[in-house]
């Protein structure tokens, strides 16, 4: 993710980008959050995310700060910590608000950890909720998605980093859905017809392969592993 190129601290609605916009650099951490348009006008969602934003750059500032002191004290040269979470829209249902965010953090390590997170906004219900919680249950979500997943990721495994990738025994299992990000999306904007699963780095592959993301269809089993009380809102994609 890129780095930041502020001396003070910005907020602004980036019309352009239809963002919602916060960055600040110091002399001891950058810090960047971002957020879509159609999230901010949501006033519980924005309120969420404002407080998400406030406690990811204090906890940012007061580590940072704290890691400053400390290397003063032990003789070591401190390296300027780093956060970043941007979120972006993966679709905006007649049911969902569905989110996507880009995570990474450096705190003067040999390198960042990048991530990734999913949010889904039930606007029936008016609340934020965790995509893997539309299925009844994880097992029932695995059977339904994990095959088509792991067969996917072997063959993208087996394309960056060759034949060691079926024998290498750290990766050599297939994560589970557990470890996985989830977003669900929609190829028209009114049923979610498909869902992406993203595997970070060192959950299904080195630090140096990066992400593995596999979009997969919505299948009839799928919708089966859904809570009915959210069937009507997925329909099967190709």
């Amino acid at each position: 993710m890129r780095q930041i190129g502020m001396l003070a601290m910005v907020t602004a609605i980036l019309a352009g980008a239809g963002m919602a916009n916060a960055a600040e650099k110091t002399a001891d951490y950058s810090f960047e959050y971002r957020y879509p348009a159609q999230a901010g006008q949501i006033p519980a969602l924005r309120a969420w995310l404002e407080a998400d934003k406030t406690r990811l750059r204090t906890q940012t500032a007061r580590d940072a700060a704290e890691a400053r002191v400390d290397a003063r004290k032990d003789g070591f040269p401190f390296r300027q910590y780093d956060t970043q979470k941007i979120w972006k829209l993966v679709t905006d249902t007649p049911r969902f608000l569905s989110l996507s965010g880009d995570v990474y953090s450096y705190t003067g390590g040999a390198h960042g950890t990048p991530g990734s997170v999913g949010m889904l906004w039930d606007k029936a219900a008016r609340q934020r909720i965790a995509p893997k919680q539309v299925f009844a249950s994880l097992p029932a979500a695995q059977a339904a998605l994990g095959p088509a997943f792991c067969t996917k990721l072997k063959a993208e495994r087996r394309r960056r980093v060759g034949a060691v990738a079926d024998k290498d025994g750290l990766f050599s299992k297939c994560p589970t859905l557990k470890e996985l990000t989830v977003l669900l999306g929609s190829s028209g904007g009114g049923r979610i017809n498909r869902i992406g699963l993203i595997a970070d780095p060192y959950v299904a592959g080195s630090y140096a392969e990066g992400a593995y993301e596999v979009t997969l269809p919505v299948t009839p089993a799928v919708i089966k592993a859904v809570k009915p009380a959210y069937r009507g809102a997925f329909a099967a994609g190709r």
